[in-house]
């Protein structure tokens, strides 16, 4: 019974989650499949939803296979992100920003496993600080990748 209502919140949970959309710039082979699409590593893009200005690119690996493609694979924890300032920052906007907020998530798996990008602000070094993670309901993984963003005034 608890299993059941553990999965039915998790489903529910992961509908209502915090999602901002990544296009996907390209992707390489990594492993050749006989049945269904090859593992891949895949390169995504979005753009930070509070601080327009600052882009990231996030790599992540995702399986192919027959369970791939009907959308059932669990895709492995590693990823990899670079963030950058790509136009002027609002800095008076800085200061608000709440420290650990997601700015970007996407599905591992078909309910239970997640890719988040949290955001943090080093107030002191004036660099925005973006954290690639994954979790899972049950167990999450210690597998990270971090990337610096220091503001500096932009020219136009």
């Amino acid at each position: 019974m608890k299993k059941q209502i553990l999965c039915a919140l998790t489903m529910v949970l992961s509908t209502l989650a915090f999602t901002v959309s990544a296009e996907e710039i390209g992707d390489v082979s990594t492993t050749f499949r006989l049945l269904g699409a090859n593992n891949k590593i895949v390169i995504e893009a979005f753009d930070d939803p509070d601080v327009p200005g600052v882009a990231c690119h996030v790599s992540r690996a995702k399986t192919g296979g027959m369970k791939g493609a009907v959308g059932l694979a669990e895709d492995p924890t590693e990823a990899s992100i670079a963030c950058r300032q790509i136009g002027a920052i609002d800095t008076g906007k800085l200061d608000k920003l709440k420290n650990g907020e997601v700015v970007f998530k996407e599905s591992l798996s078909l309910v239970f496993k997640s890719l988040q990008v949290v955001r943090f602000y080093d107030k002191k070094r004036n660099v925005l600080v973006y954290l690639a993670y994954s979790d899972r309901v049950i167990e999450g993984s210690p597998k990270n990748s971090i990337s610096s963003v220091p503001v500096m005034k932009w020219n136009q």
